[in-house]
């Protein structure tokens, strides 16, 4: 049932309606697998030919950054475990304004990145099967995780505990065939040295300029590690689920990003063009003279985009369920059946969809308007937690220390800090013109939710 408005924001425990079906094993496996994302297979091709070598720094900096904001959402997550995340504790700490402006504005970004996700892995699909159509399979993959989020939280988890299986699996083999390369050992392959690290310009072949451009490819990256938080709310042990996860955030950030880019760049010249055209991991793979090991990396990126997927359409139906149960949405959003918020599930699919439709009907005018405006919203997600963590730490430390399970480390100058690198990274995307018009335009819609949110909830003080 819906809160009513009488109840405090502190006082609510949103998600009572939902379901406990996700079991340890799935938050222990979405937390791994949530790391390695499609942007991480997909993406990462561009930022190594912008940075060179240097794309390990980059990787290092953004993801110490990506360490430090998941153990603020870790604290105020194990504190008050919440389908909403993010959102309901920037409503407990900064108001109702900041709950609806956080929540929208990434339900918007993850219904978005489903469509997206489901076209690139129907691209995928059409190199092998050429005659079928990419829309027909766009829909098959739409039907087939709307459906298994409509059924159970249970199927999500299973689908994500083997999606997430494979690509730990994959990511670890290709680490191992990688290091093994480097240190000579791999049979028929000679140790490549230094060559690639300092050859072809050096380690900072484009200066200062492309290690920036590298940061910024870096930072989009890492999207996709808020899910567990989201994710535990709904399972049988909510405040362990997220304290194991943010716990290993660290080694899992160092190992699967900055670990593979090491290797990439150690084995590939960064300038190489199969970096960008066939992707830095089918280019490592094949540089080893392993048969078949573009096909395989394919299936592996389609594994990611499938496993993202399933993940943004949980994540975005019960971002959706949470705004609507603290009112901040239309009521027939929160309605729960079988214990799952079935109408929140099917809206955002349709929003997916209808993002697919788009991207074919108004590929040059609108859809990219649309990619522009949710191109800066992880950063604007971040900077709430950063904001609400500052806020809700000393109130939890006098109000009720016990449910500080998981602590911020040296509160409150490493959340300055990671503030101030938020700060940062805005400035380094207005100073590119690639990156400027993703953080007008994001800044724009940030702004007309953030004044309908703050009109709303003078509208309800009022009444």
């Amino acid at each position: 049932m819906p809160h009513t408005t009488t109840e405090t924001p502190a006082a609510q425990t949103d998600g009572a309606s939902l379901s406990h079906g996700l079991k340890q094993r799935h938050l222990s496996m979405i937390a791994l697998g949530g790391v390695i994302g499609a942007g991480l297979f997909v993406g990462s091709g561009a930022g190594i030919a912008a940075a060179g070598p240097s794309i390990v720094i980059a990787y290092i900096l953004s993801g110490l950054l990506v360490m430090l904001v998941m153990r603020m959402l870790g604290e105020m997550s194990a504190a008050y475990p919440s389908s909403g995340s993010f959102s309901a504790h920037a409503e407990r700490a900064l108001g109702p304004w900041a709950g609806f402006t956080a929540g929208w504005s990434f339900w918007v970004l993850l219904c978005t990145a489903v469509g997206l996700e489901g076209i690139g892995a129907a691209k995928i699909v059409t190199t092998w099967l050429p005659h079928t159509p990419e829309w027909a399979w766009v829909a098959l993959f739409m039907v087939v995780f709307c459906g298994a989020n409509l059924a159970a939280v249970k199927n999500f988890g299973e689908f994500e505990f083997w999606f997430a299986a494979l690509k730990v699996g994959a990511i670890t083999l290709f680490l191992v065939l990688g290091g093994l390369a480097i240190a000579g050992l791999l049979p028929g392959t000679d140790a490549p040295g230094t060559a690639n690290l300092t050859g072809e310009g050096g380690f900072l072949p484009n200066g200062s300029e492309g290690l920036i451009i590298g940061l910024l490819a870096s930072v989009f990256a890492y999207g996709g590690l808020e899910t567990v938080t989201i994710a535990a709310a709904e399972s049988e042990d909510p405040v362990r689920g997220v304290a194991s996860a943010v716990r290993t955030a660290m080694w899992r950030i160092a190992l699967f990003y900055i670990g593979s880019m090491a290797v990439v760049v150690t084995l590939v010249p960064w300038d190489s063009k199969e970096v960008v055209e066939k992707g830095p991991y089918v280019a490592a793979l094949e540089s080893l003279g392993i048969p078949g090991a573009g096909q395989l990396m394919n299936v592996v990126v389609l594994v990611a985009l499938l496993s993202a997927m399933n993940a943004n359409i949980y994540g975005s139906s019960r971002i959706a369920y949470s705004l609507v149960e603290r009112g901040q949405g239309p009521k027939a959003l929160s309605r729960v059946s079988g214990g799952v918020p079935r109408i929140a599930v099917l809206v955002s699919s349709v929003f997916g969809f209808a993002c697919v439709v788009l991207s074919y009907w108004r590929p040059d005018d609108v859809f990219p308007w649309l990619l522009n405006m949710i191109g800066a919203v992880i950063l604007v997600v971040w900077i709430f937690i950063a904001v609400s963590q500052l806020r809700l730490r000393s109130r939890l430390a006098r109000e009720a220390p016990e449910k500080l399970v998981v602590r911020m480390w040296a509160f409150p100058v490493l959340t300055w800090v990671a503030l101030a690198g938020m700060v940062a990274i805005f400035v380094l995307m207005a100073r590119e013109p690639d990156t400027r018009v993703q953080l007008y335009s994001t800044g724009g819609m940030t702004l007309f939710l953030a004044a309908v949110g703050f009109a709303w909830q003078k509208a309800r003080a009022k009444g």
